[in-house]
């Protein structure tokens, strides 16, 4: 296809973005490559293009990818919201389980994916459908993850959905707030829409998927 974007050039404008923030942080700003909703040229466009890091939300669909995966080898992030008997589907493609959020899912994971990287997924929205721990119970997830031989590296979150970006600000906040309380490397925040907010509010790691890939195709 023609009309597939340079992802190169895409990824070097998002750092650009991230590096024009005004943010009183000096760490790094990683970009993971959402790569979800696209066929498998996406993954091989990401890693040629420089990301080394890839976002899935699905297990099915990340099973599908499994030949792109294995030639490529690009650092696999699960994203989405993860359902426990699906955990062995992809247990050996993920290279980092970036939304846990219950004990149930911390269990399922340190069973299939021993001394598995992790994240602990924090709700900050209230919004039922994006899953996340509720930020009370962040310490003890982590805790109880950590005691099933986990290596918790950070905290996730997702802003709402269809507001301005400015609405995600203290959400984001209050997130790396608990990464910087519990001493943790890693607090993931930010996508396409509210990159900036969560650049000027700590985040360590974004995820971008339209910005770099361009609209997801329409579902079958």
């Amino acid at each position: 296809m023609t009309d597939r974007p340079d992802i190169a050039s895409q990824l070097a404008i998002i750092e650009r973005r991230i590096a024009e923030v005004e943010r009183g942080f000096t760490h790094d700003v990683d970009v993971v490559a959402v790569t979800k909703g696209f066929d498998g040229w996406a993954i091989e466009a990401a890693v040629a293009g420089g990301c080394r890091m890839v976002g899935e939300n699905y297990a099915q669909e990340l099973a599908g990818k499994r030949e792109v995966i294995e030639a490529w080898k690009p650092e696999v992030h699960f994203i989405g919201r993860l359902q426990t008997n699906k955990v062995r589907l992809v247990a050996d493609l993920v290279d980092v389980w970036a939304s846990l959020d219950r004990v149930s899912v911390v269990d399922e994971v340190a069973k299939r994916a021993p001394r598995a990287r992790v994240l602990i997924q924090v709700d900050t929205t209230g919004d039922p459908g994006k899953g996340g721990c509720p930020v009370t119970d962040v310490p003890s997830l982590v805790a109880r993850a950590r005691d099933r031989g986990l290596v918790v590296e950070g905290l996730m979150t997702v802003g709402p959905t269809g507001e301005p970006a400015e609405a995600a600000r203290p959400g984001f906040r209050q997130v790396r707030g608990l990464v910087d309380a519990l001493d943790l490397d890693v607090c993931s925040m930010g996508m396409s829409g509210d990159l900036a907010v969560a650049v000027q509010e700590g985040s360590s790691q974004v995820r971008i998927g339209t910005a770099l890939f361009g609209p997801r195709p329409p579902k079958n």
